[in-house]
């Protein structure tokens, strides 16, 4: 399994752009940029709090858990 961050989707879905996320968790706006192009890199902690706090959810809303490849049953 890998974990997907949705933080792209929920800010979609509250209509909050980059720059507005950005000023709102405090977080870097280039960490921001590579969590958008790559929802599958690592992030702190510290730093999913900041951006669940500031999109106003809870921070275990931000993770998606998808299968691997392997994992996924052959036809």
């Amino acid at each position: 399994m890998k974990t997907r961050l949705r933080v792209k989707e929920i800010a979609k879905e509250k209509n909050m752009s980059m720059t507005r996320l950005h000023i709102e968790s405090e977080v870097p706006y280039s960490t921001i940029r590579n969590i958008f192009k790559n929802p599958f890199q690592g992030v702190t902690t510290y730093t999913l709090a900041k951006l669940a706090g500031a999109l106003g959810v809870e921070t275990r809303d931000l993770l998606e858990d998808v299968p691997d490849e392997a994992d996924e049953p052959a036809e």
